[in-house]
């Protein structure tokens, strides 16, 4: 298991390098003469059709609502381990992780709230500032080496894994358009036959993903979002096989798509969401509500909210400190929960209509400026209270 955890982690901390190369240059691209191209790429309409059903969208939103269907897919499988036989199927070390999201969640969108209330349309954009990116996270961590206590990193991807539980309940309930009731019945019809398959002990893929497929074009119809059936689809995928018990269908799927994930569909999701054009930008654009919301959400919230529900649950007898770890440790942990670059993006891409740009932008620029600052304060304050290694 702690092998497991460590590649885990080695490759988490890689693809948050990744992650901010990609959008590094995606900033680069956008303020450049390859502007014009940059967008091009992103708006290249993309048709598939099948008889009488036809999907028609830009490129951007194939990314956004089908690629990281498969990243979602990748949460779910992650999240169904975890609770069955990894870090949270043990009640007694996921008490504090689950309260420190809780509070992760909350104050960063009361932050927001403040900045917003007065402005229904951009209220929407509440949950913005509520994710904690764990690829970016772990990869602030891996710059101090074996300094990090093992049960502090742990605890970050305990936080992350439950923070992005969270948002998976905001995005189906807060984030759903109006629905289209035989397409949603269409997606629901999916369940059972999943559920069929899991219990008779199939561990073959290809049904399962066929099924699942239908159920991603179905739920795409229907108004709610579509990357939820990546996640759903995961719930039914067997951990282990009758016939072949050193056999896991779950962990082969996970380790397969691990890589493709962290490597490919996150990069490319950082680079056609991360691309701001600066040219003519003033203060105005800076102090927007919205981009003030979600970079104090970020920054100060959610290291707020993260370090005293966590201080909380330990007064209270409720947890105890990660092995290894103090109180200033995990103040430093706290702050790098405000990176949350991946996952506000992708909710912000759903907060806002296409044409918003003026929202749009304000977002991005306080998502942006958010996590830099969380990373790179909570670096700093890790680097100076974490004890060197002889």
């Amino acid at each position: 298991m702690l092998n497991a955890i460590r590649e885990f982690l080695k490759l988490e901390a890689a693809s948050g390098i990744v992650l901010f190369f990609a959008a590094v240059l995606a900033m680069l691209v956008a303020n450049s003469p390859l502007a014009h191209y940059y967008n091009l790429f992103i708006d290249i309409p993309v048709v598939v059709r099948f008889g009488p059903l036809e999907i028609a969208k830009p490129l951007l939103l194939w990314i956004n609502d089908g690629l990281m269907a498969v990243f979602f897919f990748l949460v779910g499988l992650e999240l169904k381990r975890e609770v069955l036989e990894g870090e949270l199927s043990d009640r007694r070390q996921i008490a504090l992780p689950a309260i420190a999201a809780l509070g992760g969640m909350l104050v960063p969108a009361l932050i927001y709230a403040a900045f917003n209330f007065h402005d229904p349309v951009s209220l929407n954009g509440w949950a913005i500032p509520a994710a904690t990116d764990i690829a970016f996270a772990l990869g602030i961590l891996s710059l101090l080496g074996d300094r990090v206590p093992t049960a502090l990193k742990v605890f970050l991807v305990s936080i992350a894994i439950f923070d992005d539980l969270g948002a998976i309940v905001i995005i189906a309930l807060f984030y759903t358009s109006q629905l289209s009731l035989t397409a949603l019945v269409v997606s629901l019809a999916c369940l059972p036959l999943l559920y069929l398959l899991n219990r008779r002990g199939v561990t073959r893929f290809t049904p399962y993903l066929f099924i699942g497929l239908v159920m991603w074009v179905a739920l795409l119809k229907s108004g709610v979002h579509a990357t939820l059936a990546g996640v759903a689809l995961a719930l039914f995928i067997p951990l282990r096989s009758e016939k072949s018990p050193e056999f896991s269908p779950l962990r082969t799927l996970e380790h397969d798509l691990h890589a493709t994930v962290a490597f490919g569909i996150l990069p490319l999701f950082a680079f056609a969401n991360s691309g701001i054009g600066l040219a003519g930008v003033g203060a105005e654009a800076l102090l927007h509500p919205v981009a003030l919301g979600v970079a104090m959400g970020l920054l100060f919230g959610k290291q707020i909210g993260v370090f005293v529900f966590s201080w909380l649950a330990i007064r209270l007898g409720m947890a105890r400190l990660p092995e290894g770890a103090g109180w200033r440790s995990l103040y430093g942990v706290a702050v790098l929960c405000g990176i949350g670059f991946t996952m506000s993006l992708f909710i912000g891409s759903l907060a806002f209509q296409e044409g918003d740009a003026e929202r749009i932008f304000a977002e991005r620029i306080g998502i942006i400026g958010g996590s830099l600052l969380s990373g790179l304060i909570g670096y700093l304050v890790l680097r100076q209270v974490l004890p060197r290694r002889s």
